[in-house]
């Protein structure tokens, strides 16, 4: 509910503050007095475009503050608090605050936070909507009327599982796009690297065996020689006569000298170390004999070895752990693969779950639109467009609110096909419209402020009473605050606001007391001149709106 507003320097005004009341508030005044800039200091709180000329002029800046009662408005709260803007000491207290310079820039703010206007319109779209002759805010809006519906008809919890099963669904369709346009690019290389992979894995080599090979190679392709030097110095070893003879002799002298001992075993030890050098040099001649199918096949496992190491451009000893690196590199593809293959799964679950949810508030909704149309079309033809009606069009258009959009058409002369709402020609038909649709929605929405711009523009008498006991039983359920010049509906008003321009020709709103209510409503009835009969049908209006009886 709107509590307050302060207005400092904007356009006619210098200094204004106003109190408002649940219920029916009622504006009134005399033509040109000013009534437009309360709709102007409004319509900046809601986040509309100013210029300089909103700006009083002699000043640098105009100011609108507008305090808001949240008790009843857990979307507005959460709204904030989503957006790290709730007062926190005052969780249910909202401030707006606009502002102006005279070179026609503006700044907004949220609970003393700048914002932007986009944010600015998203709060107060839940908290106030404002309908003028010439403009209708909210219901002109396909994307409104819908929920204006749905708000009539349709389950929140339904809707709200329809919104979220499709925004998963959409992001999981951005996720899939996404992995898509990466694995694009990855589909020839995942072939190359299946193909080298199973090129290498066939290979099987093993960790140093190339190692191994090339020294076994070196070792068959040198047999030969190797055969020749090692026969060599078998023979050497075995021709160590002299070593016998010498070794024969020395045990022939009967000495102990210590020289001569020590001679004797070291010619000893020598022979043994040379009994056992020719015991592993027959056993290395062993090895020596090369099989020429062996050497053939070892030659042929070491050319394959070097013309892969070759065809990848690394070294022969690297084979093994490259290998590794480009499974790694199929595995990573092969992985991505069978994750958007989940995330497939995964979308079409969520589509099939969105679907589901949408068709059930395609029912509800359809079932609630004839409902709709035939109160709104009995309200109409009460507020003195007899032969008005209302009809809903709906139309194919997926989207997080379900499987279509719907558009209200409105007939006000049978002679002439139905036409949207915004098309309509007259404003103050526009308004009454845009009046009797509020009005049966009011019972099922949200929404906690009305602002109405002379709902009773071009009627009078009876209509003009009608007019006024909808209001109050829209006041019923919402604030709602009416600019008019019925005196019919200015008595209904549970409370009244006069506006009045001062010598200085600056606008002032005051509230009226019962005793100062008679006066304005006997002025609004007759004009400049009172007269008694002005003042006691003013005073009858009053009494029978429940406002009276005034002494």
């Amino acid at each position: 509910m709107l509590k307050a507003l302060t207005v400092q320097d904007f356009a006619l005004v210098q200094s204004l503050d106003i109190n408002f009341e649940p219920g029916l508030t009622v504006i009134t005044g005399e033509s040109g007095a000013g009534k437009s800039i309360l709709l102007g200091a409004l319509g900046l709180v809601v986040g509309q475009r100013a210029d300089s000329d909103a700006v009083r002029p002699g000043a640098a800046r105009a100011e609108v503050n507008a305090e808001f009662d949240l008790v009843d408005q857990p979307d507005a709260q959460e709204f904030l608090a989503t957006h790290e803007l709730q007062d926190v000491d005052q969780p249910t207290r909202c401030l707006v605050r606009r502002v102006v310079s005279s070179e026609g820039r503006s700044r907004a703010f949220i609970n003393a936070t700048p914002v932007t206007l986009q944010v600015l319109r998203q709060l107060t779209e839940r908290l106030v909507e404002i309908h003028g002759q010439h403009e209708s805010q909210r219901l002109t809006d396909p994307g409104a009327q819908l929920r204006l519906l749905d708000d009539y008809g349709v389950d929140a919890g339904l809707l709200q599982r329809c919104l979220e099963r499709y925004r998963a669904w959409q992001k999981a369709s951005r996720d899939i796009e996404a992995m898509q346009n990466a694995l694009t690019g990855q589909e020839d290389r995942a072939s190359l690297l299946a193909y080298q992979v199973e090129e290498l894995a066939e290979l099987a080599l093993t960790d140093g065996e190339f190692e191994s090979l090339s020294a076994e190679h070196k070792r068959a392709s040198q047999a030969h020689s190797l055969r020749e030097t090692v026969g060599r110095a078998l023979e050497e070893i075995d021709a160590r006569e002299a070593l016998g003879r010498i070794q024969r002799d020395l045990e022939g002298i009967e000495d102990a000298h210590p020289g001569l001992v020590g001679a004797r075993d070291a010619l000893g030890g020598a022979t043994a170390l040379l009994d056992d050098a020719a015991r592993d040099l027959r056993a290395y001649l062993t090895t020596l004999e090369v099989d020429p199918a062996a050497l053939q096949d070892l030659e042929a496992r070491l050319s394959l070895v070097m013309d892969l190491a070759r065809k990848h451009k690394i070294d022969p000893s690297a084979l093994s752990a490259h290998l590794a690196a480009l499974s790694a590199e199929l595995e990573g593809i092969s992985t991505d693969r069978s994750a958007l293959a989940a995330l497939r799964d995964s979308a079409a679950d969520f589509e099939a779950q969105y679907r589901k949810a949408a068709q059930l508030v395609s029912k509800q909704r359809r079932e609630a639109a004839d409902q709709f149309a035939t109160a709104v079309s009995a309200c109409m033809q009460a507020l003195g467009i007899t032969e008005g009606s209302l009809a809903l069009e709906f139309k194919d258009q997926q989207s997080e609110r379900g499987l279509e959009a719907v558009e209200f058409l409105v007939v006000t002369n049978p002679k002439y096909p139905a036409a949207p709402l915004a098309k309509i020609a007259s404003g103050g038909e526009r308004t009454r419209i845009a009046l009797a649709i509020a009005v049966v929605a009011a019972e099922r929405s949200a929404l906690p402020s009305l602002l109405l711009d002379e709902a009773d523009v071009g009627v009078g008498g009876t209509t003009a009473d009608v007019v006024g006991r909808l209001l109050r039983d829209l006041a019923g359920h919402a604030q709602v605050i009416c600019v008019t010049h019925a005196p019919q509906v200015a008595a209904l008003g549970q409370n009244h606001l006069l506006v009045q321009k001062s010598p200085r020709a600056e606008t002032h709103i005051e509230p009226l007391q019962r005793n100062e209510r008679v006066d304005e409503l006997a002025r609004m009835l007759a004009g400049a001149g009172i007269t008694a009969e002005s003042r006691a049908y003013a005073q009858t209006l009053l009494e029978e709106a429940g406002n009276g009886p005034v002494h």
